[in-house]
This record gives structure tokens, C-alpha cells and sequence, in this order.
């Protein structure tokens, strides 16, 4: 450094400092904006509990407008000792034989009255109306009384499951609408062989559709379609 360098006098650059005005403004501007954060993080925590409540009180979800009675708490398909089933050739059938495959069940007599019937071809077309996935839900006829079925009907039940089975067991496990006979429904049971359902004696098949499409596909991930017939037996043909 030079003589000249050192003889300069040394001098401190001032420069001007914010007004109080300024600084308070700056801090409401970060409170502001620390508020604004802090109430998007609740609008995100509390959006799914604001969603499922308009939904429920505005929208109303699916679950509430099911055309079939659901059963609550569901009833499980009982064991031999409790239900004794027979197929058509008077052999015994283990009712834990039927899990596995959703089930669409009548109860009527052998001599099936124009109910009975027109819940036979209901059945039918409700599963064909499935397309690729009738194959996830069998046709089951659980007879009641002493007479057989009447040969006139063996033609439109093949596929289905028949089988005789007591009144009074069948009593104990499906139940009927309040003043319906046990013969008036069609009902669902699930592929655990939990009775889950309960179509209106006046169903209407479109809404009973829409009912067992929408159950297919909240079960798609777990069920599989197809049973061993050989559990099943000779006596009730696929």
C-alpha cells in the first residue's frame, strides 16, 4: 500500500435503513401468507370429510339405492346337520358344496305355481343379462314339499342347481318380507355362502340387474367364476 493509500482518510458507506412503516408491512405480508398456507393444509386434511359428506346428505351414495332388501347382519348358509339337501337322485349334498359362486335362489314345491315359475324365468334371464359374468353366479332351485319337480320345467332348468330341501330349515336360515310367504323372493347369496340379499316379491328386473352388476364388480378383485362340479354331484347339472 502506498503512502499516498494510507494518508486517505477511511470513510463508511451508509446506506438507509427500512422504515418502521415497511417492516411492519413486510411481517403482516408473511403472517398473511403463513395464514393462507396454514388454511390450505386444513382444506386438504378436511376435503375427503367435506366429500363424503355432500355426498351422503346431497348426492346420496349408490349403497342406498339398492332395488333388493340387503340383510343385516348377513345370515351364513348352514351346515348339513342343520339343512339336509338332496339332488334330484335322493343323494345327500353338503350345503357347503354351493359356496364359491354367487347364488340366486327360489324356494317353491315341486309343483310350482305361477310364481314360482315366473321366478324360475327371472332367474334365467337375470343371469344371462350378466353376459361374460354369468359364470360368477349359479341358479339354484331349493325344493320344498314331497313332490318332485314337474317334468314340464326340467327343460328350462338345465344349469341350474335343484335340490330338495326341508320347509321349517329353510325357515331358519331365509326369511321373507313382512306378510310374504318364504316362496315370494328371489335370494342372494354371496360366494362366502352368506345370504346378503333379498329381492321385493315385485322386483323389477332392471333394478335387480343393476343390483347384481354393482355387487359383481365391488366383488371382481376377490371372486373367481367356476366351481368343481364334482363337489357339487351329478344331481345338480351346471
Amino acid at each position: 500500500m502506498t503512502d499516498d493509500a494510507r494518508a486517505q482518510p477511511l470513510t463508511l458507506a451508509v446506506h438507509g435503513l427500512p422504515s418502521p412503516e415497511a417492516a411492519l408491512q413486510s411481517a403482516d405480508r408473511r403472517t398473511r401468507l403463513g395464514r393462507i398456507k396454514m388454511l390450505l393444509v386444513l382444506l386438504a386434511c378436511a376435503a375427503p370429510v367435506i366429500a363424503s359428506y355432500f355426498t351422503y346428505h346431497v348426492i346420496r351414495p349408490q349403497a342406498r339405492t339398492h332395488h333388493g332388501q340387503l340383510i343385516q347382519p348377513p345370515r351364513e348358509l348352514p351346515g348339513a346337520a342343520e339343512l339336509p339337501l338332496q339332488d334330484l337322485k335322493g343323494r345327500a349334498v353338503d350345503p357347503r358344496a354351493l359356496k364359491d359362486q354367487w347364488l340366486l335362489v327360489v324356494v317353491a314345491d315341486g309343483a310350482c305355481d305361477a310364481v314360482c315359475e315366473r321366478l324360475l324365468y327371472a332367474q334365467r334371464q337375470l343371469r344371462e343379462s350378466l353376459g361374460r359374468e354369468k359364470d360368477r353366479l349359479d341358479r339354484v332351485w331349493l325344493v320344498t314339499g314331497e313332490a318332485p319337480p314337474r317334468a314340464n320345467l326340467l327343460p328350462a332348468l338345465a344349469g341350474a342347481q335343484v335340490l330338495s330341501a326341508p320347509r321349517e330349515a329353510l325357515g331358519r336360515w331365509l326369511r321373507p318380507d313382512e306378510g310374504q310367504p318364504l316362496s315370494a323372493h328371489l335370494y342372494l347369496v354371496d360366494p362366502m355362502g352368506m345370504w346378503m340379499m333379498r329381492l321385493p316379491a315385485d322386483f323389477e328386473p332392471a333394478k335387480a340387474k343393476r343390483d347384481l352388476d354393482r355387487l359383481l364388480r365391488a366383488s371382481s378383485s376377490w371372486d373367481r367364476a367356476g366351481r368343481d362340479p364334482a363337489i357339487v354331484g351329478d344331481g345338480a347339472a351346471r
